[in-house]
């Protein structure tokens, strides 16, 4: 399935350099994502880009795409146990920068975000981006309207367990947990009891649980969803300060609360 666009992460300034002196960014063959190929590439930059760092600021249109061996990409490096690695060489026209950055409200890694031309143009931050579904992109409209306190796709460990959050929302005396579920996907015991496990696991962590259908979210959403949600905020509250942090030491904060980052190598 083609992608429109493509957001990828930029965690290393010699990358940055090939992009703007050679035009080429590089994607393992192994991890990438589904919708491929991308038309347009853009790039969040990790913590080690400083004041840039924790933003989409750069990207380019799609030129090429060429499947290629790491000694293709780097024949001057003495042979090791990556040179016959698998790469997709994607070659950009012009590395261009956005005239406002698309940044990230709390410290997280990007893996890959795949995205439409509308949602890349139009994002303020980067839970604008996420494209997983219908009934999350509608409930992200109202909770961005509700000022809400908000991320995407938010990691949680516990134990040995790692769960994504479909929103989770972030009040002074507690988190809450919004799961947009389909009418069913989560019917049927083996799911229910998969969900279970998951909800006890996140509200014995001090996580509180809401589950909204697609037909709630779809028809109820002012006289149901809302509601709930406003009430559970006041109870825990109402929402934290919402500010975009700045870029100091998080290695403690970004390991426990985002997902594993991206190696290009």
């Amino acid at each position: 399935m083609h992608g429109e666009v493509l957001v990828a992460i930029l965690n290393d300034p010699a990358a940055l350099a090939i992009l703007r002196q050679q035009g080429w960014y590089r994607i393992p063959v192994s991890t990438a994502p589904k919708r491929w190929p991308p038309r347009l590439i853009a790039f969040y930059q990790t913590r080690v880009f400083g004041d840039e760092a924790y933003a989409v600021r750069y990207y380019g249109t799609v030129r090429e795409i060429r499947q290629v061996s790491r000694a293709d990409l780097f024949p001057d490096e003495a042979p090791n146990a990556k040179t016959a690695k698998r790469y997709h060489q994607i070659f950009v026209d012009h590395l261009e920068e956005l005239s406002r950055p698309i940044v990230s409200r709390r410290w997280r890694r990007i893996v890959f975000i795949p995205t439409t031309l509308e949602k890349f143009w139009l994002a303020e931050e980067i839970n604008d981006l996420f494209d997983d579904s219908p009934l999350e992109n509608r409930l992200w409209a109202r909770l961005r309207a509700l000022r809400a306190d908000a991320e995407r796709q938010w990691r949680v460990q516990v134990a040995r367990r790692r769960y994504y959050l479909d929103f989770a929302l972030f009040c002074r005396w507690g988190q809450i947990d919004i799961e947009t579920d389909g009418d069913t996907w989560h019917v049927g015991a083996p799911r229910a009891a998969k969900d279970n496990v998951r909800d006890t696991d996140l509200q014995v962590n001090g996580w509180q649980v809401l589950r909204f259908t697609g037909s709630q979210v779809n028809e109820q959403m002012e006289s149901y969803c809302v509601p709930q949600i406003e009430a559970l905020v006041d109870r825990l509250g109402g929402f934290g300060p919402a500010e975009v942090y700045p870029p100091i030491d998080t290695d403690q904060i970004i390991m426990c609360e985002a997902p594993e980052p991206y190696q290009l190598d």
